[in-house]
């Protein structure tokens, strides 16, 4: 994402030096039209890495989908428009350039011929003693048949010769100029298209860049579906993991109710034990005051309640152990209902406890589907931003391809006027007090190098 960035900013530097260039008419809207549609579209771009940064697939699905898809057909357009203007432009200063020397031939192809009907004529008046200013023409002539147009020529008569080397002064000059005008068509022509090859080259590279850093967005997001589908297998099999956990959790439930009746079964029971006790307790004590009873009659009767005093007696002593038994019991009892007590307590607190283990065990079986259909729902819409990235890529690639070509006609183009200056370059003329201005198409880019 940070070369993603850096891609933008270089581009945003490139073309803002393009909008610095003097433009005008036709191309001055064309570059206003790309700039607004350049600059929403890279906004969308922005937010798109910011999206991506955020994780936030319904974003990045809007805008790979819809918004950015529909922006970069309209920016295209208006690329290829300020393109071809300015291929227009090229193509233009070079016709004229090539019908400007031609001109040039045809002119040069006159000026031989009323030289040499001159050169005749002057033959004549040689004979009367102009030998010498003819011989100063014709050396004019030569030095400009080889390609010296810088000789200086001067004009000292005023007859028919003094006209002569006005004439020959004048096609001079026009010579001179034709061969700059030509000279300065072809650098502007040579200088034009080094800066469209070079601005090509650049897209070029942008373009690669642009490719990679694609590729790159695709490998990423490769990565975050394996993730994501990685994510709702887990989801998945946690979902299954919770429902077997709230089926146990179920039947642990129901067997904890199930101890909860019993302990209640075995508490009543131990109580109504207590109580039983506490009757045969009751009874032990009763027996121990008829035996009592009894004893104190026998001793009343005597000698003859003698054997009735022992019965009485061993009847209280078993009422004793009985009672002394009896209340053991009703301790141990007591003890063991108050322990079924406490067990009930906690068995109830360990049923409620289950309910609530029970009930949490739900929620997350709720919520593990919840997720799980998140993520199912998350690795498709990743696909679709997947097939959306796949055919970003392959339109740069056509883009590529179509900055290739036009690599090509301007590499072509540079050759044909330098070329041009070649054949021009054997005329010799002289320098210009001020150098001469270049026309729009040696200062103007071929395309908006931050595209």
């Amino acid at each position: 994402m940070g070369r993603a960035e850096g891609f933008i900013a270089d581009g945003d530097k490139v073309w803002k030096q393009y909008l610095a260039l003097p433009l005008e008419g036709e191309e001055k809207q064309l570059a206003a039209d790309l700039d607004a549609k350049r600059t929403v579209y890279v906004g969308f771009l922005r937010e798109l890495i910011a999206a991506i940064r955020a994780q936030n697939i319904e974003k990045i699905d809007d805008l790979a989908m819809n918004k950015m898809s529909k922006e970069f057909g309209i920016f295209d357009a208006a690329s290829l428009k300020l393109e071809k203007f300015q291929l227009d432009a090229a193509e233009r200063h070079y016709d004229g350039s090539q019908s400007f020397f031609k001109s040039f031939e045809v002119g040069f192809v006159i000026a031989l011929v009323i030289g040499a009907v001159a050169i005749v004529y002057s033959t004549v008046r040689l004979l009367v003693a102009i030998l010498k200013p003819l011989r100063a023409a014709l050396r004019h002539f030569d030095e400009m048949a080889a390609g010296n147009l810088a000789n200086h020529i001067t004009v000292e008569r005023h007859d028919e010769m003094g006209s002569l080397m006005q004439g020959l002064l004048k096609m001079q000059e026009q010579m001179s100029a034709t061969v700059r005008g030509i000279r300065t068509g072809s650098s502007s022509i040579a200088t034009a298209s080094a800066e469209i090859s070079h601005g090509n080259l650049d897209l070029s590279r942008r373009t690669e860049n642009q490719a990679a850093a694609l590729e790159e967005t695709a490998s990423s997001l490769v990565e975050l579906t394996t993730t994501v589908r990685h994510n709702a297998d887990n989801a998945r099999q946690a979902n299954t993991l919770a429902l077997s956990a709230q089926d146990v959790a179920g039947k642990g439930g129901m067997l904890v109710s199930q101890v909860v009746d019993t302990m209640s079964t075995i508490n009543t029971s131990s109580r109504k034990i207590a109580d039983i006790i506490g009757v045969i307790d009751g009874i032990a004590f009763q027996t121990n005051i008829l035996a009592l009873n009894a004893a104190v009659e026998a001793a009343r009767a005597g000698e003859q309640g003698r054997g009735f005093a022992v019965v009485a007696t061993e009847v209280r002593n078993l009422a004793q152990r009985s009672a002394a038994a009896a209340k053991e019991i009703k301790e141990l009892i007591t003890a063991s209902v108050e322990q079924v007590d406490a067990g009930s307590q906690l068995v109830d607190k360990a049923g409620a406890t289950m309910n609530e283990i029970v009930s949490s065990v739900e929620r997350v079986t709720g919520i593990m589907g919840e997720i799980m259909i998140a993520g199912e729902e998350q690795s498709e819409g990743i696909n679709q931003i997947n097939h959306a990235i796949a055919q970003m890529d392959e339109v740069t690639q056509q883009n590529a391809a179509l900055v290739e070509e036009a690599a090509a006609a301007a590499s072509s183009l540079q050759e044909q006027a330098a070329t041009l200056e070649e054949l021009v370059s054997t005329f010799k003329v002289e320098q210009q007090a001020a150098a001469p201005r270049l026309g729009h198409a040696a200062r103007r880019p071929l395309l908006a190098l931050g595209q």
